[in-house]
């Protein structure tokens, strides 16, 4: 049986690095956990909380700071195309790469690119994804979390059913396999995933060619499945 990789671990000053934040925010969001829903410490470095990266992560993705809630972006033409940063920067994240962080790590939280060039050479081939102003907007205004109190309970999206069934070979997406896998919601598979708690789909079977997005063999999921439940 595949052990269980540990949580990556962070203490206040790397979240409040990485959020923007400064340690004392970090740690009154925590003092607040029973309003806000602050995760709780998963360890001590001696005087020093330590969290789960992801679950903070998580909850950071799910309930964007007032800051955000407030921000107007400026004019574009609805039909201008937005590379990975300049939507970040649009969207008003201090972080370049957030956008990227929510593809890469939250899948189908943000929303597919609505194109994809192909560059680079044969040896060195890599794609960049562009988001058009008006998708984003379309995002911002139903964006997790937007409009909502701290505190206050979401609902997360049900997720599809899935035949057990079906073609083994079909490729599967991320909402698929945590249906298949018995999570709640995608959040949750895709923290799973990030703490390598599911190895065998580290690797994914095949890329969309819209997006990079994973995709997995029923086959394979359903041994992960098999796995989790020994």
């Amino acid at each position: 049986m595949t052990s269980r990789r540990e949580p990556r671990l962070a203490d206040a000053a790397e979240i409040a690095a990485e959020q923007g934040l400064t340690p004392a925010r970090i740690s009154g969001l925590y003092n607040d956990r029973a309003k806000n829903g602050f995760p709780d410490i998963a360890d001590m470095r001696g005087r020093a909380r330590l969290w789960d990266h992801a679950k903070v992560t998580e909850w950071f993705t799910n309930r964007p700071p007032a800051r955000l809630r407030e921000h107007t972006p400026p004019a574009r033409d609805p039909r201008d195309l937005l590379n990975a940063a300049e939507a970040s920067r649009f969207l008003g994240y201090k972080n370049p790469n957030q956008v990227t962080t929510f593809v890469r790590d939250h899948p189908g939280y943000f929303p597919d690119p609505d194109v994809v060039e192909e560059l680079g050479t044969t040896e060195n081939p890599y794609r960049r994804q562009l988001w058009r102003v008006q998708t984003l907007l379309d995002w911002m205004a139903t964006r997790p979390g937007r409009g909502k109190r701290a505190g206050a309970k979401r609902t997360a999206p049900a997720l599809p059913d899935v035949p057990v069934d079906g073609d083994p070979d079909e490729l599967l997406g991320a909402t698929q396999a945590a249906a298949l896998l018995g999570f709640k919601s995608i959040n949750s598979f895709s923290s799973s995933l990030s703490q390598g708690n599911l190895p065998l789909l580290e690797t994914p079977d095949a890329l969309t060619e819209k997006g990079g997005r994973r995709r997995w063999t029923r086959r394979r999921i359903l041994e992960q499945a098999a796995q989790r439940t020994k």
